[in-house]
């Protein structure tokens, strides 16, 4: 007689589609890259610069604002286009994309720097790098 325990059953693993997995992890990177530039503010000192028209060392005016749009647009479409694209088109958008935000997360790091902002960065990098991992081993079809 083989009895097995609630402990002891097999759980089930379902296999999980590589643009799903994309898609997660690009929505991870937005997590973090959007609440690491809020909890910014959150700084001493952070709202007088920006009350002065400052952010890092630029002027915040019309350009700096529309590439900062720019540069959190993108990853955020990744969430969708991850899972919309052929996948051919979506394992090379992934590699690029990823591959230049790698950068954009260290960039990030410049200037006066808090634990907070290493931890998002080493975060935001590794998952940079597991979404370059994912998309280069996409499965083939034999």
């Amino acid at each position: 007689m083989n009895i097995q325990t609630t402990s002891q059953k097999a759980v089930e693993d379902i296999k999980v589609n590589t643009k799903l997995k994309l898609a997660t992890l690009w929505t991870g990177f937005m997590f973090l890259y959007i609440y690491t530039d809020y909890f910014h503010l959150y700084m001493p000192e952070q709202m007088e610069y920006i009350l002065k028209g400052r952010v890092h060392v630029f002027n915040i005016t019309q350009r700096f604002l529309l590439i900062a749009l720019a540069s959190m647009t993108i990853p955020a479409l990744m969430i969708f286009l991850s899972v919309a694209l052929p996948a051919r088109v979506n394992r090379r958008a992934n590699i690029a994309i990823a591959a230049v935000y790698i950068p954009f997360s260290l960039f990030n790091l410049a200037g006066r720097v808090w634990v907070h902002m290493v931890l998002a960065a080493v975060v935001e990098i590794v998952l940079l790098c597991v979404i370059i991992r994912y998309a280069w081993k996409w499965p083939r079809i034999e």
